[in-house]
């Protein structure tokens, strides 16, 4: 009997729905904002997100699905979207056309990581990148457009974490001050934090075994003239339009991040963050183009389909057309096209079975109204429209069934 491979899952019935709905509201909100759909590919070259991620992340050192083709070449099923929207950008020559873009995605990540509760190896991300910006301005747009994806979707429970991590200037003085911290405590580190103790110390106050016990003591970041200012104006600007905290022991996993780095999150789990980013300066010059600064987060579908709870009716009705007799199925099965027609979500056609099969197929489907025709209906050319709810029933002409329809409320 064929399985599914572990950590990977098959999604349907409300979950399914609720994911097409924070799509949908996701592709709104994008909209609103003057944001394209860039679709990049799910198999990228593995140097890519090498190169792009860095070689101390989790992602590159355990978690990514690498191989090597036929033609020996060695790809990688792509584990988050930044890098190949930077090649992207860099390939087709964006920049040529205007240096300042904006670009979504939406798609799926594989992550050989260990399944557990709420993380799969394969997850969607719907992210957001502002190429080509280095204002202020583009990091507060990215937050709030995101919050506004969060409110059209209807996720009310989560806080919102924001910190700088400086750039080239200040940050070194502040790496070489968390390795002598965190080198009095080497032998407190995990295998993996004593490896990037020297090479990426960042990463230890990420680490989920040694975040916590050094995060709070841990030294801050003094940030040079140029950053204070960055990050004093994305407050300004964000003050009054969104509630925030200012976290300075907020980093993030991925190596390519400068000045503002931001996370979204709910509950109090390890896997909180449901939405995450920040700036990132340096990546695209890293990867080959020019010195384009840029901004962008992704947000776990999932996760945040987990924090809106229950997905809330969309007051949507649905009929489903029922047939008494033989001689009525296409008569039926043309009412189902009249209404599909006039936008109204229509089943039916389960034309073999007796009324009550019919009917409780009905409910599966979780119709809220019934259209049954007989012989008499068919002579008549009228059906009988029937509220589930009620059990109230009523006679129509087909030339008024699709109006009456939409007038219950």
């Amino acid at each position: 009997m064929a399985k599914l491979v572990r950590g990977f899952r098959d999604i349907f019935g409300p979950e399914a729905a609720a994911l097409t709905a924070l799509e949908s509201s996701a592709r709104k909100v994008f909209k609103l904002y003057g944001v394209s759909e860039l679709r990049i590919p799910t198999v990228e070259q593995k140097e890519l997100f090498v190169k792009a991620t860095g070689t101390t992340t989790d992602i590159v050192q355990k978690e990514m699905y690498s191989f090597e083709d036929a033609g020996h070449r060695l790809l990688a099923l792509r584990p988050e979207g930044t890098p190949g929207v930077a090649r992207a950008y860099i390939e087709n020559n964006f920049a040529q056309g205007s240096p300042v873009q904006q670009f979504f995605y939406i798609g799926n990540m594989f992550r050989a990581e260990r399944p557990q509760a709420g993380r799969y190896r394969e997850f969607e991300q719907i992210g957001a990148e502002f190429l080509g910006n280095p204002a202020p301005a583009a990091d507060a747009q990215a937050i709030l457009l995101l919050k506004d994806i969060m409110k059209d979707f209807g996720v009310k429970h989560y806080s919102v974490k924001i910190n700088s991590l400086g750039c080239e200037k200040c940050r070194p003085l502040y790496r070489q001050a968390l390795i002598e911290y965190l080198s009095s405590s080497k032998d407190d580190l995990c295998d993996l934090c004593k490896d990037r103790l020297e090479r990426n110390p960042l990463r230890v106050l990420d680490c989920k075994i040694d975040g916590p016990k050094f995060k709070e003591s841990a030294p801050k970041m003094a940030l040079c003239p140029e950053c204070e200012e960055h990050f004093s104006q994305v407050k300004k600007l964000l003050d009054g339009k969104i509630e925030y905290i200012v976290d300075p022991c907020l980093v993030r996993g991925l190596d390519y991040y400068t000045r503002t780095v931001f996370e979204f999150q709910a509950g109090e789990s390890s896997q909180n963050a449901i939405a995450a980013g920040g700036r990132y300066d340096t990546l695209i010059k890293s990867m080959g183009g020019a010195d384009i600064p840029a901004v962008g987060w992704a947000m776990g579908a999932e996760r945040t389909c987990a924090a809106l709870g229950s997905l809330p009716d969309c007051g949507e009705k649905k009929v489903y057309v029922v047939s008494l007799e033989k001689d009525c199925n296409e008569y039926a099965f043309n009412i189902m096209q009249t209404l599909r027609d006039a936008g109204i979500i229509t089943e039916g056609g389960l034309f073999d079975k007796n009324i009550k099969g019919q009917m409780k197929q009905a409910d599966r489907t979780k119709a809220s109204l019934a259209v049954i025709v007989g012989g008499t209906e068919k002579e008549r050319g009228t059906a009988e429209l029937k509220d589930l709810t009620s059990g109230e029933q009523k006679e129509y002409l087909i030339s008024e069934l699709a109006a009456a329809i939409k007038n219950i409320k």
